[in-house]
C-alpha cells in the first residue's frame, strides 16, 4: 500500500511537472533574452515600411499556423518535396510577405540571443504588432512556445476555416481548438485589413446555386462592384480589399459592411446571417472598444492552442527547415 501511495505522487508530481512546462507565460525571454519584443519589433516596422502587405501577410500566417498543428511554426517549414503545410492548396495563396517577416525578426533576434528564441513566438509577436501598427488594439504575447517538429501538407485539409463554410462548421473548427463563438466573431475581424483573391468569392457571384446565380445574402450593388473587380474568369492572381472602406486600418469596419451585406465570403456573412452570431456582430459594428477587447482576449486564446514544449518541440536556428 505504501509502495502504490509513493508512485501515486510521483504520477501526481509528473502531471504537475508536464502542466507547468505548458504553461506560456508573460516575458518568458526576461533572463536569456530580454529585448526580443523589442528586436521583433523593429524588424515589423522595417517591414512595413516597405509594404503595407507586411499586416495580412503576417497576421493571416499566424491564424494558418496555429489552426493546422498548434503554434508551432510548422507553417513556416519548406520542403522541395511539396509535402509540408506550406504546399497545402489553402496556403499556395499565403503572401510571401509574412514568411518574410518572421525570417528577417528571427535573423534579427539570433544575432542578439542565439538559440534561445522560437520561430513559434517570434510569429506570434510579429502578429501583435502588425495588429497594433495599423491602428489595433495592443495586448501582451505570452511566450515559451517550442517549434514543432512535424509538418504535413496532408494535415491542412479541414483545419482551417476556409471562405464557403457554413456557420455550423465554422463553429466547430473553432470548438475544436478551445475557441467560443464570440472568439471566432472577434478573430474574423482580421478581415478588416488584407484583401480576397477573386477565385475565392466567384461562385457567390456567378453559380451560387440552382436558384439563384449570385447569393441572395449579398448587397446587390456590392455585387455588381465585385462583378467589375472580379469578371468571369479573371486571372486568379487578382485581389481585392476585404474592406472596402478602411483597407489599411484595424478597426470595426468589417462588422459595419456585414450588417450592409456586404461581407466578402460566405463565412464572413453568415456571421450576421446566424441568430447566435447576429447580435454579437451588431455589437462589435456600433462599439468599437468591445471588437478590440474581444480581439484581443481571442488573440491570447488563439496562441495557446496546440503550444509545444519541452522535448516536444525544438528552437530553429532556421524557421524554414527543422534541426
Amino acid at each position: 500500500m505504501c509502495g502504490g501511495f509513493f508512485a501515486l505522487l510521483i504520477v501526481l508530481f509528473m502531471a504537475m511537472v508536464r502542466g507547468g512546462e505548458a504553461q506560456l507565460r508573460q516575458n518568458f525571454y526576461r533572463v536569456q533574452c530580454p529585448n526580443v519584443e523589442l528586436i521583433v519589433r523593429q524588424a515589423v516596422m522595417k517591414k512595413m515600411s516597405q509594404t503595407f502587405v507586411t499586416v495580412p501577410a503576417t497576421l493571416r500566417l499566424f491564424f494558418h499556423d496555429c489552426f493546422v498543428e498548434g503554434c508551432d511554426g510548422s507553417i513556416l517549414i519548406q520542403s522541395t518535396k511539396g509535402d509540408t503545410e506550406k504546399d497545402a492548396s489553402d496556403n499556395l495563396s499565403l503572401a510571401g510577405d509574412g514568411f518574410d517577416t518572421v525570417i528577417k525578426a528571427k535573423q534579427a533576434v539570433e544575432a542578439a540571443c542565439p538559440g534561445v528564441v522560437s520561430c513559434a513566438d517570434i510569429l506570434a509577436i510579429a502578429a501583435r504588432d502588425v495588429v497594433l501598427m495599423s491602428g489595433g488594439p495592443n495586448f501582451s504575447v505570452e511566450l515559451g512556445r517550442r517549434d514543432g517538429l512535424v509538418s504535413h501538407r496532408w494535415r491542412v485539409p479541414g483545419n482551417l476555416p476556409t471562405p464557403e463554410l457554413s456557420f455550423n462548421l465554422l463553429s466547430w473548427i473553432f470548438r475544436k481548438n478551445n475557441l467560443s463563438v464570440t472568439d471566432m466573431i472577434a478573430l474574423s475581424g482580421a478581415h478588416t485589413i488584407g484583401f480576397a483573391h477573386c477565385n475565392r468569392f466567384a461562385k457567390r457571384l456567378y453559380s451560387f446555386n440552382a436558384t439563384h446565380k449570385v447569393d441572395p445574402s449579398l448587397n446587390p450593388t456590392y455585387a455588381r462592384q465585385l462583378m467589375q473587380a472580379c469578371p468571369r474568369n479573371v486571372d486568379p492572381r487578382v485581389a481585392i480589399s476585404m474592406d472596402p472602406q478602411t483597407p489599411n486600418v484595424f478597426d470595426n469596419a468589417y462588422y459595419r459592411e456585414l450588417v450592409n451585406g456586404r461581407g466578402i465570403f460566405s463565412s464572413d456573412q453568415v456571421l450576421f446571417g446566424n441568430p447566435i452570431s447576429k447580435p454579437i456582430v451588431n455589437n462589435f459594428a456600433f462599439n468599437p472598444q468591445s471588437f478590440t477587447s474581444a480581439f484581443s482576449q481571442a488573440m491570447i486564446r488563439l496562441g495557446r492552442v496546440g503550444v509545444k514544449t519541452g522535448k516536444n518541440g525544438e528552437i530553429r536556428r532556421d524557421c524554414s527547415r527543422f534541426n
